[in-house]
């Protein structure tokens, strides 16, 4: 190992890995490889980059730019071509080598592989793709690869990308084309989207193969990368972003990063980071949206564009439509049991089983991990009612209220009226 991590390589990796620890679009990979015979490693789908796997499991990825120098001049970022931060570069032999070795003593289970743009995207995409056939072709190396597609290379070298890696991503970073022109003026919206476009073909284009050995392409799919705070957007503006994304290019994941201020920062950046609280909401906001049927727009109001600091959102819509509380578990549909706060997909789909064979009390939920201190106000099971609960409330209040003292003309018609 000591003579693998030279002085001039450990002073690149110090380098390089920091520089990468801003892109958070790689936390899972969902792609299967076997190992072979000939080959090192295998894929096994469940989670790379220090992120947890439903087991708890913590799996690693080596995470570096293969350079920091970049012809770009994004202002949030603090590779930008303006700003004055120490520089390497790898060359493609240098980053198999490393991803090789480290893999080799467990260290690792992947490679998540980034870049500054060199001279241009394509320039940029052709260094990678000789890692990936360094990787691939030469080591016959099998574990997991995700490269980051800078927006605006050519559609041949994506297909080439694609063949080598598990999962492909070109960033986006601010949700719409004022906040690029503002602070990544080399960037758009359209190249973006045609990047994406063409990520997603190939995809589609092997699952729709009925080749039997087809090549692989991206069989992990594609995610990007939202920056938060950076600009004064609100969370509806980027929701509606991050949506139309998922329908358009088929994404697996959107990853929000809240916005780090740096040094020599721009003084047009805001000085401080936004709430971490408020890239947790976005991530909250968009589980829902992908899996418990809610619309974007549904989760924020005109009056009140960002997500609310203090309450998850699917509790704050939930107090935004008390009209359609509390919800009879042992009646309602499954779309309506999923917008009950405090129940799960999991849990939903359990009820519906559940309430088949007998009617769902409290007990039950709580077998099925509801979180009933969550659900319980906003549900009626076969003993819980809290709409009871408030008529014997308002009841008890009456009984223990002192009676009004009426005058012989009102008691006279009260008696007339019946309402005595």
């Amino acid at each position: 190992m000591a003579s693998l991590l030279t002085d001039g390589v450990r002073r690149k990796l110090a380098i390089l890995a920091d520089a990468a620890k801003y892109d958070a679009s790689c936390a899972s990979s969902g792609s299967v490889r076997k190992g072979q015979r000939d080959g090192i490693g295998a894929n096994n789908g469940q989670g790379i980059c220090h992120s947890y796997t439903p087991d708890g499991r913590c799996v690693s990825l080596l995470k570096i730019l293969l350079t920091n120098t970049c012809v770009y001049d994004c202002l949030f970022c603090v590779n930008r071509v303006s700003n004055d931060v120490p520089r390497a570069r790898f060359t493609p032999a240098e980053v198999a080598t490393l991803t090789i070795e480290f893999y080799k003593r467990n260290f690792i289970e992947g490679l998540f592989l980034s870049s500054g743009v060199v001279v241009g995207a394509d320039h940029t995409a052709e260094q990678m793709i000789e890692v990936g056939r360094l990787l691939r072709e030469e080591q016959r190396f099998n574990g997991y690869i995700h490269f980051k597609v800078v927006p605006g290379t050519s559609p041949e070298l994506i297909a080439r990308l694609g063949h080598y890696a598990d999962r492909l991503s070109a960033n986006i970073e601010l949700p719409t084309q004022p906040d690029l022109d503002l602070f990544a003026p080399q960037k758009s919206l359209v190249s973006v989207n045609e990047s994406m476009a063409t990520i997603a073909e190939g995809i589609t284009a092997r699952a729709e193969t009925k080749l039997r050995h087809a090549p692989a392409f991206a069989p992990a799919g594609q995610s990007t990368q939202l920056v938060v705070g950076a600009t004064p957007t609100s969370d509806a503006v980027i929701l509606h972003t991050a949506s139309s994304l998922y329908k358009t290019h088929r994404l697996r994941r959107v990853y929000y990063t809240a916005f780090s201020p740096f040094q020599h920062a721009d003084p047009r950046l805001p000085p401080q980071a936004p709430p971490l609280v408020r890239e947790h909401r976005l991530y909250q906001a968009d589980w829902l949206v992908r899996h418990y049927g809610f619309a974007h727009h549904e989760l924020t109001t005109h009056d009140r564009p960002n997500l609310d600091l203090d309450v998850d959102p699917k509790q704050a819509w939930a107090l935004r439509h008390r009209e359609v509380f509390p919800v009879d578990v042992n009646r309602a549909d499954r779309e309506m049991l999923l917008r009950v706060p405090g129940m799960g997909v999991r849990a939903a789909d359990r009820v519906l089983a559940v309430r088949r064979s007998h009617a769902v009390t409290l007990r039950d939920l709580a077998r099925l991990r509801v979180a009933l201190g969550r659900a319980r106000p906003f549900i009626i099971t076969a003993d819980h009612n809290p709409a009871l609960a408030w008529l014997d409330g308002e009841l008890l209040a009456q009984r223990l209220r002192p009676p009004k003292q009426l005058s012989l003309f009102d008691a006279a018609a009260g008696a007339r009226t019946g309402q005595l």
